[in-house]
């Protein structure tokens, strides 16, 4: 039996599983569409039926969880980008500070704009911060540290100065 015909053959219960996994119907088709999607396009399927039902069950869970953390990513964004935006674009009383700030950030290691993005300024913890980018949190600390020293020699080295009001 083609593979076609296989998953044909198992939709009713792909899209059983994918119910019970999103309890949206709709959603649930989404996720089971795109698990065939994902086995006819993969370069070795399961031959036999009773290896490709759990083989199958497994592509629509991850699939599943995928979502799920993408859908936490964006409600996360949009809340620190809610949260910046009502603080303004720029929170500093001083232009200049802020233009060295911005500057000495553009200057960074992407690496360290990324741990300062999510620790300083979106205000992840360092867990919430580790599960994101998926590293260790003890990492996320070490990185945090590392990238607001950098950040601190950048700001060191700008060449940008307030004028001075002379008296006299």
């Amino acid at each position: 039996m083609r593979l076609s015909r296989k998953l044909t053959v198992l939709r009713p219960e792909l899209l059983a599983f994918a119910t019970s996994l999103t309890l949206d119907r709709g959603e649930a088709e989404d996720l089971a569409h795109d698990a065939v999607v994902r086995a006819l396009q993969s370069a070795s399927p399961p031959r036999q039926l009773a290896d490709l039902r759990p083989w199958m069950f497994r592509i629509i869970k991850n699939l599943f969880i995928d979502r799920k953390r993408k859908e936490r990513v964006r409600r996360e964004f949009s809340i620190a980008h809610n949260r910046l935006s009502d603080v303004g674009p720029m929170s500093f009383d001083d232009p200049v500070e802020a233009l060295m700030v911005r500057q000495a950030y553009n200057k960074l290691e992407p690496r360290d704009r990324e741990i300062l993005c999510l620790v300083d300024i979106l205000g992840l913890t360092y867990a919430q911060a580790a599960s994101a980018i998926d590293i260790p949190v003890g990492t996320v600390m070490s990185r945090t540290s590392r990238a607001r020293r950098a950040m601190i020699a950048r700001m060191g080295e700008s060449n940008i100065h307030a004028i001075r009001n002379r008296k006299g």
